[in-house]
């Protein structure tokens, strides 16, 4: 009995999927407010490209103009929830950039599945909260600073040095997220990774990630920032 109480009590507390959504436009919303005209586009726009279709393919078939306004509602909606989707993550992640750990909080929920990366940085500056972290995929090792490239560029040649020690034939790029204007957005992040050249083999990839963890050089400090539970700051 005391399970089965658990159990509904969980159930309980736990917002269903359509009171998920809605926080998540309303979040959305509160920090991109061009959101929801996109989101009004996207809906429509398919709609309206249903029934110009329905009209010039099939104009005297009622059902055939009645399926295709349904395949436009349908499609409306699923544009509409991509647009919501994508516009959400910027959002979230704007909340936390420019925060110690942000990078690492990228790394444990937005990398794709053919890249592996941990939260915790590789390298930290202590005084100035600058790190450094390391992410592998078929693109090889990519080193990513986060914080004013100035300060960190040597200590990202430190990592490099490190990685070329124990893999010399593996290629190793650098990123940077942080204040400098030619800086990568932390929302882009993960679809700049996917878009480096890919050089290794999925095996090769579990190989290359094998050898760096015996490195070691992850400092136990405190994990990164979680977007989607940051919570917004109050307007002033």
């Amino acid at each position: 009995m005391a399970r089965n109480n658990d159990k509904a009590q969980a159930a309980q507390k736990e917002p269903g999927r359509l009171k998920q959504m809605y926080q998540v436009f309303q979040m959305t919303r509160r920090y991109d407010s061009s959101a929801v005209w996109f989101m009004a586009l996207g809906f429509l726009a398919p709609i309206a490209l249903g029934i110009a279709l329905a009209l010039i393919l099939t104009p005297d078939n009622g059902l055939s103009i009645a399926l295709w306004v349904v395949a436009g509602v349908l499609g409306g909606v699923l544009t509409a929830m991509i647009i919501l989707s994508r516009r959400a993550e910027k959002a979230a992640y704007s909340q936390i950039a420019g925060q110690p750990g942000a990078v690492g909080a990228v790394l444990r929920s937005s990398l794709r599945r053919s890249w592996r990366g941990s939260e915790m940085p590789v390298a930290v500056n202590g005084k100035t909260q600058d790190a450094v972290y390391r992410a592998v995929g078929r693109g090889g090792v990519v080193i990513i600073g986060e914080g004013p490239r100035t300060r960190i560029v040597r200590m990202m040649e430190d990592e490099k040095r490190k990685v070329s020690r124990v893999l010399p034939n593996v290629p190793v790029t650098f990123l940077s997220v942080g204040p400098d204007d030619d800086a990568i957005p932390l929302h882009k992040l993960s679809r700049r990774l996917t878009k480096i050249k890919p050089t290794l083999t999925k095996a090769e990839v579990l190989a290359v990630s094998n050898r760096l963890s015996s490195l070691g050089g992850q400092l136990p400090i405190p994990k990164g920032v979680d977007p989607y539970k940051a919570r917004p700051q109050r307007a002033r």
